[in-house]
């Protein structure tokens, strides 16, 4: 059973979440085991660094990893398809908990969580209000509010919000959908239209064989992103937050902002034991694969996961 990956339909509200159970090495059903749950980017899927970097590697560490599609996204249901939304997205991970805490071979008191940029706001926001995740890791973290009223929302949030408004009512009335595209479709596109490293080196994950996969889509439901202008991932984390929190960020900021975010989230948690690792020459989307930046970030996850969450049993 070694290196098994089990694909499940995890019940949601009115619909179900799509993902994945990782195997360690030698597994024993007769043996419980600690848990990680692994969570995608904004825009992206369960088999894209959430997976494929983080999830494989922590489970050659001897965890069990679930990693899952956002509801709306990916192979998880829910409609109209696209919707970035920050409440369903936090609570995509108690209906996670929910699943895998009655696994026979997961022990329910030993349950951690990890997410990679605006995975990992959502992933920190889930450890402050749901107490099951025992520790968490945010991976380059993402404040998918505080980047909506700015960058993703030309810096002025109230015309964003007339836009949307105006757009929503559109298509109520039975108008097309405005489905919108995060990124510009090639490198040389993103080149010639900023000189911002995020966007660029987003493009380049995304948008060639690098990162591609067929349900990482980076598209969002323009006119349902409205709930995301008033949502802060890290509100009232000096008193929720209470877990063992690590993040774990390059020191060459962009655009999305993740370098501020991970200081931010820092200085506010109120977490008893905390760590930030701010990696030298590391950028944003070099921490979703390439290796001089995944290994050194791993070093310091990997004693923390086991820390927090020991060995199975």
């Amino acid at each position: 059973m070694s290196g098994r990956i089990e694909t499940v339909s995890i019940p949601n509200i009115a619909w179900k979440t799509a993902a994945d159970i990782h195997f360690p090495p030698n597994f024993d059903e007769k043996k419980k085991y600690p848990a990680v749950v692994s969570a995608h980017p904004i825009g992206s899927c369960k088999e894209q660094t959430s997976g494929n970097i983080y999830g494989k590697a922590i489970v050659k560490a001897g965890f069990v990893v679930v990693t899952f599609d956002a509801s709306f996204q990916g192979a998880s249901g829910g409609g109209p398809r696209f919707i970035e939304d920050p409440e369903f997205r936090v609570s995509d991970f108690r209906f996670v908990v929910d699943f895998i805490q009655t696994l026979p071979y997961v022990d329910a008191e030993r349950i951690g969580v990890l997410g990679i940029c605006g995975g990992g706001g959502y992933a920190i926001n889930a450890a402050m209000t749901d107490y099951r995740y025992k520790c968490c890791v945010g991976i380059t973290p993402v404040n998918f509010g505080r980047l909506s009223r700015e960058a993703f929302g030309d810096f002025d949030p109230v015309a964003s919000l007339e836009k949307m408004a105006k757009q929503r009512t559109i298509e109520a009335q039975g108008g097309d959908r405005l489905v919108i595209n995060l990124l510009p479709p090639t490198v040389d596109d993103a080149k010639k239209a900023t000189t911002d490293i995020d966007v660029i080196e987003a493009t380049e994950y995304y948008k060639t064989s690098r990162g591609q996969a067929p349900n990482g889509c980076t598209s969002g439901l323009f006119s349902f992103n409205s709930a995301a202008l008033a949502w802060d991932a890290f509100n009232h984390a000096e008193v929720l937050m209470t877990k063992p929190l690590m993040v774990v960020v390059g020191d060459k900021p962009g655009g999305f902002g993740a370098y501020r975010d991970a200081q931010e989230i820092y200085g506010r948690a109120g977490s008893k034991q905390k760590h930030i690792v701010a990696l030298p020459g590391i950028s944003h989307y070099m921490l979703y694969d390439k290796p001089e930046a995944v290994q050194p970030a791993l070093e310091r996850v990997l004693p923390f996961f086991k820390e927090h969450l020991g060995e199975a049993r």
